[in-house]
């Protein structure tokens, strides 16, 4: 009979990807609370009548996923009892682990399932060009709405095509492609992935209406400025919509991004935001944006530089017995390190020296030593070279020869992680 594989590995290291994501991301949705509370604040108190200075705010959260591996998770004292019981219970509960990441997989599922069932339901629609724009005619009575990253389609209701004049439909197609200009499609795709990462922080999605208002206020005021229409003219074409479009919606698909208009009081602030139109000066939020995007990087690169790296290297040095109990002598690093070289082929060991040491700790038997490697996160995960010491040797510096691990697949694939 031929022998099963083993796959035992294979569930050790998933179990090990649910502890090292788990941990990173619980870590991140706490920050994520704080920020949330933050930029709330930020909108309601100090910008609330700063249109684009709010929608730059949302752009605070492209950080939050990289906060998971800062250092200060360990060296600062402060930071280290706040979070010390949500690590230990991350690296030490695995069903949480595992209840953690089947959150994320259903969250990919529900939030992503339902763009993909979008998409082919627009493919499947009928297409008419409108001034050498491809635009998607649904039978639903929804807002106009784009679907697509790569290449987006603009999908207006059929009511809506059929009643409004030509000026009429060029301004909601403005609307549209506005906000593919803008990135608002990708936006909205990045705070989806944050919102399945980070899933079990709920105000994710209570304020993802929030956030989609802001690009949409952002959009209507580019779009005014843009048309060389007043803002009357611009609401007016809004208002129209009311009268063609049924006020119950409940089955717009949640995947239609930037729908827009979904009841009377996102109407009515929306065309309170129209009437406070102002005309803005480009230059200056070209600098506001591009002010926001350097903090960002800035931001990126100060997390990347206080925190661990994927793969870490050790310099940890450790004794031990092995047989049929292994037991740890020592692993005091400053005391072994004047005994215990090593390079990429050999390990050094002043014999006379170590000798003395497992006399004084009265070890026998086996001796074992372990060294270098790599670790994934303090205490969380990693790998080590070892060698053999064999006591019978008559030399003043003995050399052990190793194989290094750094040749193994399985390794190779662990750093990756």
């Amino acid at each position: 009979m031929t022998a099963m594989p083993d796959w035992t590995w294979l569930g050790s290291l998933l179990d090990f990807c649910a502890v090292y994501y788990t941990t990173q991301l619980v870590r991140c949705a706490a920050f994520s609370f704080v920020l949330v509370g933050f930029v709330m604040l930020l909108r309601k108190k100090f910008f609330a009548e700063r249109t684009f200075l709010k929608g730059m705010l949302w752009a605070l959260f492209l950080v939050i996923p990289f906060l998971g591996r800062l250092k200060l998770f360990y060296e600062n004292e402060a930071v280290f009892k706040a979070t010390w019981r949500i690590t230990a219970a991350t690296t030490s509960w695995l069903w949480a682990d595992r209840i953690y990441m089947a959150g994320i997989l259903i969250a990919v599922i529900c939030i992503f399932g339902k763009r993909l069932r979008l998409r082919k339901t627009v493919a499947k629609m009928e297409s008419v060009m409108f001034e050498n724009i491809r635009i998607y005619i649904t039978d639903m009575n929804v807002t106009p709405f784009t679907v697509g990253l790569l290449k987006p389609k603009i999908v207006l209701p059929k009511i809506m095509v059929d009643n409004y004049n030509g000026m009429e439909l060029k301004a909601i197609i403005q609307h549209e492609q506005t906000h593919i200009r803008l990135g608002h499609l990708w936006y909205g795709f990045a705070w989806d992935i944050l919102r399945c990462i980070l899933w079990i922080n709920p105000f994710l999605t209570i304020f993802q209406k929030t956030f989609r208002a802001d690009m949409e206020d952002i959009c209507d005021r580019v779009c005014i400025q843009n048309s060389g229409k007043t803002a009357h003219e611009y609401g007016m074409v809004l208002l129209k919509s009311l009268k063609l479009l049924r006020s119950g919606m409940e089955d717009v698909p949640p995947a239609v991004t930037y729908a827009g208009e979904k009841d009377y009081t996102e109407m009515k602030r929306r065309m309170e935001e129209i009437a406070g139109f102002r005309p803005y000066r480009k230059k200056l939020c070209v600098c506001m944006v591009f002010s926001v995007f350097l903090l960002i990087m800035i931001a990126l690169v100060a997390v990347h530089n206080h925190s661990y790296m994927r793969c870490n290297e050790s310099h940890d040095i450790m004794v031990g017995k092995y047989g049929v109990k292994n037991e740890i002598v020592s692993c005091d690093i400053e005391e072994l390190s004047e005994m215990i070289s090593y390079d990429d082929e050999f390990v050094y060991v002043e014999r006379e020296a170590f000798d003395d040491f497992l006399c004084q700790n009265n070890v026998e038997g086996d001796i074992c030593i372990v060294f270098g490697g790599f670790y994934k996160l303090p205490g969380l995960g990693g790998a080590a070279e070892i060698c053999y010491y064999e006591r019978n040797s008559k030399d003043a510096l003995v050399q052990i020869p190793y194989e290094r691990m750094k040749e193994n697949w399985y390794i190779k694939l662990f750093k990756m992680l």
